[in-house]
């Protein structure tokens, strides 16, 4: 009996503080909304000094490591797509991507848009990645999102890989993931 009390006290003292926690995430959300110019413009700045960063190739590297491929963690990127899944050696999509990325930001194209709010990566002219701050609602509000482009991805590595092995009917492999996968 005694037991049962222990264990309802640390509950109830986890939920008081993530409620707490959510409270102080709730006003930081609704300060950000009724203030979205002055946010907007205090991230300017760090975003310009992030892209910067990037630019260094062995710093794109890494992020790209730690971001698609939980720093070493998962070692194929598998793309699902026309009903086969297309599978990459992790390490080479790495050199391509940070061989091949264009890092700079985003700049202001319409009237109420604000410039330098996301890092776009670049390949051929064209936005392939952009990594960005989220504010879209409070669930996801200081989360950053990165997201990639598919189909300019995928031009991106069969550009530069063109050694190719059907593993079966459904499965593709690229350049060294031929060496790796199934092993």
């Amino acid at each position: 009996m005694e037991k049962s009390r222990i264990r309802k006290s640390r509950a109830s003292s986890s939920d008081e503080a993530r409620r707490y926690r959510q409270q102080g995430h709730d006003d930081a959300f609704k300060e950000y909304q009724n203030n979205k110019v002055e946010a907007k413009e205090k991230l300017r700045p760090h975003m310009v000094a992030l892209a910067g960063k990037l630019q260094d190739k062995h710093r794109l590297k890494a992020f790209i490591e730690k971001s698609m491929f939980n720093g070493g963690e998962v070692n194929y990127l598998t793309v699902y797509e026309k009903n086969k899944f297309h599978v990459f050696w992790g390490k080479e999509v790495e050199q391509i991507m940070a061989d091949n990325f264009e890092v700079t930001n985003s700049k202001a194209r319409q009237l109420g848009q604000f410039p330098e709010q996301k890092v776009l990566f670049r390949f051929e002219g064209t936005n392939l990645a952009e990594l960005e701050m989220r504010n879209d609602s409070l669930i996801h509000y200081k989360e950053i999102r990165f997201n990639m482009y598919k189909p300019k991805a995928m031009k991106l590595l069969f550009s530069n890989i063109t050694a190719t092995k059907n593993y079966n009917k459904k499965v593709i492999l690229y350049g060294e993931a031929i060496k790796h996968f199934g092993r």
